[in-house]
C-alpha cells in the first residue's frame, strides 16, 4: 500500500568504482519506485550531498534504463576531504532535510561505509546545531529524526568483513585472469619469467584467486607472507625445478600490499630484479592496475548487486527510529542483514592485524574458503609432487568426465590428479566417459600429464553419455579389476551422475563396482541434486550476457524484440539468470510454462512500450519451456502482431554455452571441489580398511549454504525429477520475483506518477 507521504531516499556511490554498481543502483532505484517511494540520485559521492544543487537529482524508472552492463558508474564517485570534518557532515545534514531525504543507500568500501556510518552517529547532534543556528525549525528536525543507512560494499578487493563477496570481485577476476592466461602463451613462448601485479592493498584475494584460477606457480599476498627470509631462493628453486619438470613459463602474482614476514614491503619490481639474480634470465614486469576496475560487469556481478540493490531499497524503507545502520551481503549464497558498525570495525581489525604482522590472526578473519584455497594453491603450484609415505595405502583412483561437457571440466581434473599425486596416491585417467571404462580405455596419469589444463574449455579425457548396461557392465568390473582401481571420481552431469548410480546399483552383481563412488557437479544447466552450484553454469551464462549485450546494442538501432533462447532443457536456470543479468523484459520458463494470455499480455506491453518511445525488447525463453508456443512461433506472432512499431528477431544461442574457456568462478569451484573429493575418497577408504564394512560409501558432493557438503548417492532418485531432470527445489526460483519486479515498473509506480510523485 502506498504511504500518503511517499519516503523519499537517496542512493550514491562512493570511493573506488567496481564493476557492478550500476546494477546496484538500477536496482535500488526501481524497487524503491515499485512500492511507491521517491528516490533521487546523489552525484559525486558524500561531496554530492554537501554541494546539492543539481548534484542531487530526482530520478525516474528511465533514470537508470540501459546501465546493467556498463561499468564503472552513472553517478560519479569522488573523496570528499570536506565530508571528513563535522562542518562538512552538519552541510550533508542540512541539504538531505531540505530535499527531506532520510534514508540513504551507500555503495562503496570501506571508507565510505565507515563515512556512512558516522553520518548516521552524528545526525542527531547535527540536527541539534542546525535548529540552534536556526537554520532549522523543530517540525523539520522532528519530521527528520534519524538517518536510515544501506551499504552495500563496492570493491573489487573483497576485503569487507560481512560478506562473501563485493560487488565488482568477480569481475576484477575475469579482467586477471583474461590478462594471466594471454601472458602464460607469450611467456611459453618465450621461455620467460613474468611478474604480474595486481589490486589488493591490504586483501590478498584478487593475488590468490587470480593464481589459483590460472595456474599461476607463486603468489605473493599480504595476509600470508613467506615465512622464511631466505623465500627468494626457495621461490626461484621451485620456479627452477618447474621447469627441469618441463613447464616453458613461469608466472609470480604479486598483490601491490605484498610483504614480507617483518612488514617490509615487496614490490613487483623487486621480484623480476630476484627472478632475473637467480634464474639467469629475462624476467618481465606486468601491472594490471585499473584495468581490474574497468569494462562491463560479469554476470555474477550484475545478478548479485542487483538482489543487494532491491534487498536494500526494502531494508531503508522499512527501518524505524532506533534500527542501527545495515551492510547488505551475501553469505552462503543467501542475501543476509549485517550491522554495518560491526563489519566496519571486523575490517579494521583485520587490516590491524596485517600492519602488526598477526598474520595467523589475519587468515583465520578471512575464513574457512580463503583458508582452504591458499591451501590448494600451495600444493598446485609445486613443481613436482610429495613422494608417498613408505608406509602408505596408495590408492589407484579412477577420474571420469561424463555427459554433456562443460567448461571447467578440465580445470577439474588437472586439480584432481595434482592432489590425489601429492597425497601419495595414483590417479588414472578414463577416456571417453563410461565408454573408457568399457573399452577399458584407462591409462595412468601424473602432475605434468595435466599441465596448462586450468584454462582450457572442453574435455582433454573426453565424454560420453553412456550409461553402461547389460554385458557393459561385466565389461566394465573387468576394467577397474584389471588396473585395480579403488574409486572413482566423475566430473560430469546428469548423464555422469546416472552412470555412476548404475554401478551403484550392481554392486550386488559385481563385487569391482563395491569401491569409493563420487561425483563432481559439472553442468552448465545447473540442475544437480546436492549442490546449488555446478562447474561450468558460470561460464555459461557469461557468455549468453556477452551475446546478449551485443544483440541489445544491435536492437536499438531498428527498434527490434528479440526472442532469445537459451539452454537448460526443462531447468530454468540459465534462462532466470540471464534474464537478472541482462535485464530481460520477460523470461519464460518450463517451471512456469506459457499460455497464450501470457503471449497476449506480452505484446500488449511491448506495443505500448514503442509508442511510449521504447527502442529494445528483450525476452528469454528456455530451450524447452514450451514444446507448441517455440522460439520461432513467439518471434512469428510478435512480429505479426507489432506491426510498424517494431521488428523481431530469433537468436538460438546453442552450444555457444557450453565452449569457450571456463570463467575464474568456475575454475576456483573445479579446484575447491577436487580437494574436498581426494579428502573424501580417503576417509571412505580408510573407514572400509579399518571396520570391514561390506558397502563402500557413495556421495555427491556440491556446494550448500556455502559449504563443500556430501549427499549419499542412493538419495539421488529422491532429489531429482528423472523425466525432467532437474532438482525437486530449485533454489534460484526464489529469485523469480525479483526478475519480474525489475523489467517492468508496477501499479504502485504509475499510481504516484500520476499524483505528481515522478521524478
Amino acid at each position: 500500500m502506498v504511504p500518503a507521504t511517499p519516503a523519499r531516499l537517496g542512493v550514491l556511490t562512493s570511493g573506488g568504482d567496481a564493476q557492478g554498481m550500476n546494477a546496484a543502483v538500477r536496482s535500488a532505484v526501481r524497487a524503491a519506485l515499485e512500492v511507491g517511494a521517491e528516490v533521487y540520485g546523489i552525484y559525486e559521492g558524500f561531496q554530492g550531498i554537501i554541494e546539492g544543487g543539481s548534484l542531487v537529482r530526482p530520478f525516474s524508472w528511465d533514470s537508470v534504463g540501459g546501465v546493467l552492463q556498463h561499468g564503472g558508474t552513472l553517478l560519479g564517485t569522488a573523496r570528499s576531504p570536506d565530508f571528513v570534518n563535522r562542518e562538512g557532515r552538519k552541510k550533508a545534514v542540512y541539504n538531505l532535510i531540505q530535499l527531506e531525504i532520510n534514508r540513504l543507500i551507500v555503495i562503496g568500501g570501506d571508507g565510505s561505509l565507515t563515512g556512512a556510518q558516522v553520518l548516521r552517529e552524528d545526525w542527531t547532534s547535527l540536527v541539534e546545531e542546525l535548529i540552534a543556528e536556526g537554520r532549522l525549525t523543530p517540525l523539520q528536525a522532528e519530521k527528520h529524526s534519524f538517518l536510515a543507512v544501506a551499504g552495500l560494499v563496492g570493491s573489487i578487493d573483497n576485503d569487507m568483513f560481512g560478506t562473501d563477496m563485493t560487488i565488482g570481485t568477480d569481475t576484477a577476476l575475469h579482467r586477471i585472469t583474461e590478462a594471466l592466461d594471454a601472458i602464460t602463451s607469450t611467456a611459453a613462448s618465450h621461455q620467460r619469467a613474468f611478474v604480474v601485479e595486481v589490486m589488493g592493498h591490504h586483501c590478498g584475494y584478487l593475488a590468490l584467486m587470480g593464481a589459483l584460477a590460472s595456474g599461476a606457480d607463486f603468489a605473493l599476498i599480504p595476509e600470508s607472507p613467506p615465512n622464511l627470509d631466505e623465500w627468494e631462493e626457495k621461490m626461484c628453486s621451485l620456479l627452477r625445478s618447474g621447469r627441469e619438470m618441463g613447464r616453458r613459463d613461469s608466472i609470480v602474482v604479486v598483490a601491490e600490499g605484498a610483504h614480507d614476514r617483518h612488514g617490509k614491503p615487496i614490490s613487483s619490481g623487486y621480484v623480476k630484479d630476484v627472478l632475473t639474480r637467480y634464474l639467469g634470465e629475462e624476467a618481465r614486469v606486468t601491472v594490471l592496475g585499473h584495468v581490474q576496475r574497468g569494462g562491463s560487469p560479469s554476470a555474477y556481478d550484475r545478478v548479485l548487486a542487483t538482489l543487494l540493490g532491491a534487498s536494500a531499497a526494502d531494508a531503508v524503507l522499512k527501518a524505524r527510529p532506533g534500527d542501527e545502520a545495515v551492510l547488505i551481503g551475501i553469505q552462503n549464497n543467501k542475501i543476509v542483514h549485517k550491522s554495518l558498525a560491526d563489519c566496519v570495525a571486523q575490517t579494521k581489525e583485520v587490516n590491524r592485524c596485517i600492519h602488526e604482522c598477526d598474520f595467523e590472526q589475519a587468515m583465520q578473519y578471512r575464513g574457512k574458503a580463503y583458508i582452504d584455497s591458499f591451501r590448494i594453491l600451495r600444493t598446485l603450484i609445486r613443481a613436482n609432487p610429495r613422494p608417498p609415505r613408505p608406509d602408505q595405502k596408495r590408492l589407484r583412483v579412477a577420474v571420469i568426465t561424463g555427459g554433456a561437457p562443460a567448461p571447467g571440466m578440465n580445470a577439474a581434473t588437472r586439480a584432481m590428479v595434482r592432489l590425489l599425486e601429492d597425497s601419495g596416491h595414483i590417479p588414472l585417467g578414463v577416456k571417453r566417459g563410461c565408454r573408457g571404462l568399457i573399452n577399458d580405455d584407462i591409462q595412468e596419469m601424473n602432475w605434468m600429464s595435466v599441465n596448462g589444463w586450468a584454462p582450457t574449455g572442453g574435455a582433454e579425457l573426453g565424454s560420453s553419455r553412456k550409461c553402461p548396461e547389460g554385458a557393459e557392465l561385466y565389461a566394465a568390473a573387468q576394467s577397474l579389476e584389471r588396473h585395480q582401481v579403488d574409486a572413482i571420481v566423475m566430473i560430469g552431469g546428469w548423464a555422469g551422475y546416472h552412470a555412476i548410480h548404475r554401478l551403484y546399483e550392481e554392486r550386488h552383481n559385481f563385487p569391482a563396482f563395491n569401491i569409493p563412488l563420487l561425483c563432481i557437479p559439472a553442468s552448465i544447466n545447473n540442475n544437480l541434486p546436492g549442490s546449488e552450484l555446478s562447474i561450468g553454469a558460470d561460464t555459461a551464462l557469461n557468455s549468453i550476457v556477452e551475446v546478449v549485450d551485443k544483440i541489445k546494442q544491435s536492437a536499438v538501432a531498428f527498434n527490434r524484440c528479440f526472442i532469445v533462447e537459451v539452454m537448460g532443457r526443462y531447468c530454468g536456470y540459465l534462462a532466470l539468470m540471464s534474464a537478472i543479468a541482462t535485464g530481460a523484459e520477460r523470461v519464460y520458463l518450463h517451471e512456469e510454462g506459457i499460455t497464450l494470455r501470457d503471449l497476449e499480455r506480452d505484446i500488449e506491453l511491448l506495443k505500448q512500450g514503442f509508442q511510449q518511445g521504447k527502442r529494445l525488447g528483450l525476452m528469454i525463453r528456455n530451450e524447452s519451456a514450451n514444446s507448441f508456443y517455440t522460439t520461432p512461433f513467439i518471434a512469428a506472432l510478435f512480429d505479426e502482431e507489432g506491426g510498424d512499431l517494431f521488428e523481431v528477431r530469433q537468436s538460438i544461442l546453442g552450444h555457444l554455452q557450453q565452449g569457450g574457456n571456463p570463467s575464474p568462478f568456475d575454475r576456483i569451484l573445479a579446484a575447491r571441489l577436487a580437494w574436498e573429493a581426494v579428502r573424501r575418497i580417503e576417509e571412505m577408504a580408510q573407514r572400509h580398511q579399518a571396520k570391514g564394512y561390506a558397502e563402500v560409501g557413495a556421495v555427491c558432493l556440491g556446494i550448500q549454504e556455502g559449504d563443500v557438503r556430501s549427499t549419499p548417492l542412493y538419495m539421488v532418485p529422491r532429489l531429482m525429477d528423472a523425466e525432467l531432470q532437474r532438482p525437486y527445489e530449485q533454489w534460484w526460483m526464489e529469485l523469480r520475483p525479483v526478475a519480474r519486479m525489475l523489467a517492468q515498473p508496477g501499479p504502485a509506480y504509475f499510481r504516484q506518477a500520476e499524483l505528481g510523485g515522478e521524478a
